[in-house]
């Protein structure tokens, strides 16, 4: 059973971090569904 299997997702990723397109396929590959996101400079 996946984690986010079933799961809808809105990843927010820091510009200096983890970037929100890696956010998005850790979670598309754990069976959810990321309905929205974004990259942004959390300063």
């Amino acid at each position: 059973m996946a984690f986010f299997e079933g799961k809808k997702v809105i990843a927010l990723g820091d510009r200096d971090g983890v970037p929100g397109p890696a956010i998005e396929e850790v979670v598309k590959a754990s069976g959810g569904t990321v309905v929205f996101s974004a990259t942004e400079c959390f300063v």
